[in-house]
């Protein structure tokens, strides 16, 4: 299974998308095609890598819609550059709209004011359609070749709801120059200049819900100084490649991830880990492009580059969750699908009830024309016909329905995502409003994650320094925070580690190697229990440094435990906090660990956790996650987004703990890129937040229909006061997702 996201043009509407990704669906070997009208891409899944970019091209084409090919660094590099152009060209619409359309309402006041047809009867019919026509054909001409591009493919969308709602209300003012039919010439303008209207200031607020992408990628350095021959010189950042040494001055950002060569410099990475305390950078260490060199010149040989550099990992992140769909969408899509032939069918129904029974439809019309001056009742059969029918195609159109969720979407990920907070997708975060269990790995997660070794107890007659120097050479081939604290305190004391012959790790147990000939045991009491050792020595010793929150590391050698190492690792600073939040959120808390028992109650005593499952291998944590889901829980799961893999994907939504480069955006639902507990919260927060305002743009599309279609048909609502309203609606909608950048989580 593998996906591309693409750019589609010329979507206006609920029912483009959904035309689009009927065609896209349709394509042999496409198993999914999420689209997105506010960005205007897609996200297409394939069954196999066997479909050719064409075929999905061609299969838009032919829905009326262009796909353009292109990754997700590149599609999120020219949105900005998209939305500034479909404003500009917007405005443009707008501005000749009413350059028409204004002296048509002059027109019609003045005709008011008189009380009769101003300048005459025919001269206002000629100057309606006069007026009129540069704005209905040459305004609104994307429009119209829209609507009958989609008529011509028969997949109606909202294009064929406003040009035949425009064109009926324009053929009035033709047939009113010959016969007794009201014209409605001037409203078809006024119609076509609010829809341009309400498309311009659309694309205005779409290019804000947006704005959080643009900010990412303007974090990006634009320029790199390359170091050739000993020389400075400037290039294009995209013409920098990995291994290319850049120099990087006092002020400047780092261009790209990389590694220090040469020279010395504290560097600014609040943008990647929220740390405000500039991070000391030495030969050997690692940079992250985007981050800000404070001080000392360095020269940085570049590792990463393009999509491949951390700044770019998180823009495809939260691009790749905002072409995601969340499962609340579902009743909006099925509704959108089948919206605008509805639509068609009841404007066709009132014309004919109208025709048919205008008596009967006109009753609340009548029984309200004193109160409402627009409802027609002196109309004749035919015209009042064509007014309600107008009306009930204008007032119809999807675009509420189609922007609902998206928008919410694109400003609550880009908002969580400025705040250090990467959602992988929709369903994850409705899942994270949903659940009711949050369990919590230990180390690295409540703990600070930095464990060093704090005492070392040795059998009677063994040395300190052999117990430490055998248990750091096993340990030596490990990644495990453990073993790198062990190595740690080794070199410290500046021992000289032995050979590592051969060596094993049992996952969630500890190593055994082969150390000078000797058989090294490293691991917990359990697994030297297990391997037949006596541990009684040391019994009483791990005992006292689990009473005191310390992880104990048992040594043996050739079957005999020699002693242990009591690693320390404090509860990390606002774990504590971050555990009485999420009570207050709703999420039971709970600790599963493989650490003992005593080092387990201790640390989830300090960080206010009562339930504590402890000395779980990875598998049994993967099986209490299950049992709590079968007894009807919802699960979040917090991991380091490594070792707890298993869990964090069982979970109905896993959070990675991760800084900077280490990031596990592979490894969960949601990545706490700053590596903080307290961002599990914001999460929870940001979650809720914009599901509400989904819940909230799709309640408020839904009411907007279902109380303004039935009073279009009785005659109540006024084509233009209904365009009016249509423009409003997405615009209530937009704005309702934005008040998520001002939400307080």
């Amino acid at each position: 299974m593998s996906s591309q996201k693409m750019a589609v043009r010329g979507m206006h509407c609920a029912s483009c998308a959904t035309n689009v990704s009927r065609a896209l669906a349709a394509v042999p070997g496409v198993s999914d095609a999420n689209v997105n009208l506010a960005t205007e891409n897609v996200r297409v899944e394939f069954e196999n890598d066997a479909v050719a970019v064409e075929a999905l091209v061609e299969a838009v084409r032919a829905a009326g819609f262009e796909l353009v090919p292109a990754d997700s660094e590149a599609t999120g590099a020219q949105q900005p550059t998209r939305d500034r152009a479909a404003v500009r060209e917007a405005q443009g619409r707008v501005f000749f709209a009413w350059l028409f359309t204004l002296p048509i309402m002059l027109i019609m006041a003045g005709s008011w004011a008189f009380g009769s047809p101003w300048p005459s009867p025919f001269l206002h019919q000629l100057l309606m359609l006069l007026l009129a026509s540069p704005v209905v054909f040459v305004v609104g001409n994307e429009t119209l070749f829209g609507a009958a591009a989609a008529v011509a493919r028969r997949v109606p969308n909202m294009d064929v709801l406003i040009a035949l709602g425009t064109l009926a209300a324009y053929a009035t003012g033709v047939f009113a120059l010959f016969s007794s039919l009201t014209s409605f010439a001037g409203i078809a303008a006024m119609i076509m200049a609010f829809h341009m209207t309400g498309r311009y200031l659309e694309a205005r607020a779409k290019g804000r819900a947006s704005e959080a992408i643009r900010k990412l990628i303007e974090l990006g350095a634009k320029t790199a100084r390359l170091l050739v021959d000993g020389v400075e010189r400037e290039v294009a950042i995209d013409t920098v490649a990995s291994g290319d040494v850049m120099a990087v001055r006092p002020g400047d950002k780092i261009p790209t991830d990389g590694v220090v060569v040469e020279g010395s410099s504290a560097v600014d990475e609040s943008m990647a880990t929220g740390e405000p305390v500039p991070s000391a950078k030495g030969p050997g260490d690692e940079v992250i492009g985007a981050t800000v060199n404070q001080h000392g010149r360095m020269l940085v040989r570049a590792t990463r580059v393009g999509a491949d550099t951390f700044l770019a990992q998180v823009v495809r992140l939260v691009e790749d969750c905002q072409t995601t769909k969340v499962p609340v969408q579902l009743l909006a899509d099925r509704v959108t699908a089948i919206f605008v032939p509805t639509a068609l069918a009841i404007a066709a129904a009132t014309f004919l009830a109208w025709l048919v029974a205008p008596e009967f439809m006109g009753t609340a019309a009548n029984a309200l024309a004193g109160m409402i001056p627009w409802t027609g009742n002196d109309l004749g059969r035919l015209s009042m016909a064509v007014f309600a029918a107008v009306a009930v195609l204008v007032i119809a159109c999807p675009c509420a329905l189609g922007l609902a969720t998206p928008t919410a979407l694109m400003v609550g990920t880009g908002r969580a995502a400025e705040n250090g907070v990467l959602f992988r997708s929709g369903a994850a975060l409705q899942a994270l409003v949903e659940a009711d269990v949050v369990a919590f790995d230990k180390t690295g997660t409540l703990t600070a994650g930095r464990p060093t070794v704090s005492t070392i107890h040795p059998v009677s007659g063994q040395d300190e320094a052999d117990i430490l120097r055998l248990a750091a050479a096993a340990e030596s081939g490990s990644e495990h925070p453990l073993a790198a604290a062990i190595v740690g305190a080794a070199k410290a004391r500046e021992l000289e580690l032995p050979a590592l012959a051969e060596m094993s790790a049992v996952t969630g147990r500890g190593i055994e190697a082969t150390v000078e000939g000797t058989q090294v045991l490293v691991g917990s009491m359990r697994f030297l229990a297990e391997r037949g050792c006596d541990t009684a020595a040391v019994q009483s010793a791990a005992e006292r440094a689990e009473d005191e929150a310390q992880t104990v590391v048992a040594v043996a050698a050739d079957g005999a435990a020699i002693g242990l190492l009591a690693v320390s690792d404090p509860l990390a600073e606002g774990s504590a906090d971050a555990v009485r939040d999420l009570r207050r959120l709703g999420l039971q808390p709970l600790m599963l660990t493989g650490d003992n028992e005593r080092t387990a109650r201790a640390i989830a005593d300090a960080a206010g956790i009562d339930q504590v499952e402890a000395g779980l291998l990875p598998d049994e944590k993967l099986a209490h996650i299950r049992r709590l889901q079968e007894e009807g829980h919802r699960v979040v799961m917090i991991g380091d987004g490594i070792n707890d893999a298993p869990s964090l994907a069982q979970a109905n939504v896993g959070i990675a703990i991760g800084t900077g480069t280490d990031i596990a955006i592979e490894a969960a639902d949601v990545t706490l890129v700053r590596g903080e507990l307290g961002g599990a919260v914001q999460a929870v927060g940001l979650a809720r937040a914009t599901l509400g305002s989904i819940r909230q743009n799709l309640f408020w599309a839904f009411f907007y229909n279902v109380v303004t279609i039935p009073l279009a048909m009785l005659g109540l609502l006024h084509p233009v006061i209904a365009e009016l309203a249509m423009a409003l609606s997405s615009l209530t909608v937009v704005g309702n997702a934005l008040r998520l950048r001002r939400a307080r989580i």
